[in-house]
Order: structure tokens, then sequence, then C-alpha cells
């Protein structure tokens, strides 16, 4: 299902195709991205995981109808996703509840970063939410993860300085964006 499409980049659920499994696993398997992700952990380590992540997704976005969740971003003119794009609500200090908080977020593939993919995936992903109604959302960013920093910064973000509401209590650099008046 799509979810939001811009000029060049389509929005939309990742599938069980062979060609999302296969950029799933390319993605979530490398230790540069997953670095950035809780510190590495739900690295994937057998291309046959990949499924299962899908459907972890999936499932766990399923009560929101499409409204948040973690979807492909698939730029217009390539044969492949360049990555992930997400918006949900924040887990808590224990690191599952959600909370009223909302994220938005990115992962991309290294060989798709640097086209501006996840700042127009997020801004596309950000106004749809925004008409609902969401007062703000919020970014978190590991410390010295510099690329993410810059896609919130674009973003128009505003750094809130070092927080530890969410994700089991981690501590992550925080952005935040309101709802344009």
């Amino acid at each position: 299902m799509m979810i939001v499409s811009t000029e060049r980049l389509v929005v939309r659920d990742w599938t069980e195709s062979p060609d999302d499994l296969a950029r799933v696993y390319d993605i979530y398997s490398r230790e540069e991205v997953m670095r950035w992700l809780g510190g590495g952990k739900g690295r994937l380590t057998d291309p046959a995981e990949a499924v299962e992540r899908v459907r972890s997704w999936r499932e766990r976005n399923a009560p929101y109808d499409g409204r948040w969740g973690l979807w492909a971003i698939e730029p217009r003119a390539a044969v492949c996703a360049a990555g992930s794009v997400l918006l949900k609500p924040l887990p808590g200090r224990d690191g599952v509840t959600p909370t009223d908080d909302i994220e938005v977020g990115w992962h991309l593939h290294p060989d798709a970063q640097g086209h501006g993919y996840a700042t127009e995936a997020a801004r596309a992903v950000l106004e749809r939410e925004f008409t609902t109604g969401t007062p703000r959302v919020f970014a978190v960013v590991m410390a010295g993860n510099e690329p993410s920093v810059a896609v919130a910064r674009r973003l128009g973000m505003t750094p809130v300085g070092v927080r530890t509401d969410w994700y089991g209590g981690a501590e992550l650099e925080t952005f935040v964006l309101d709802r344009p008046v």
C-alpha cells in the first residue's frame, strides 16, 4: 500500500517480495546502519530473518491502520528501496509501551545516502501526520550520528538536548517539530 508520494519518491509498505526481502536484509544486516539503532541490537544475521522482520513491522503497526508504521522509501527511478522511514509512537522507558509522543525516523542503505531521500520522505510523512492534528513530532538520534542530526535540522526540527524518556532510558539527542499554524 502506498502511504504518500513525492515527485521523486513513493513511501509504501514493505512487502514479502524477493526484492524487498533482499533489500531489508541488506539494510538491517549492516553494522554501519544498525550501530545507530539500539547499538546494533536486532541486527539481521541470516537472509531468512527478513521475512520475520517485515511481518513483525506489519503486525506491530496493524492497529494504526496505515497512519503510523515503518515503510519503504522507493525512489521512482530506482530498482529497489533506498531504506525506511518511520512514524510511530515512541516506546517508553520500558522500551515497549507506546507513549503519546510521536517519532519520525529514517534508516537508509549506505548506497542511498546523500541524495536527500530521508529528508524528502520524512517531510512527506510529517506533512501527512500534521493534517491529523498531531501537535508535535520528535526525532531521536544516538550521539555521533551526524547524518541523522543533519536530516533533523533540514526538516526544521529544533534540538532540545539529550533525553532519556524513551527506548528504555537510552540517552538520545532529541529534536522536535511543532505542527505549523
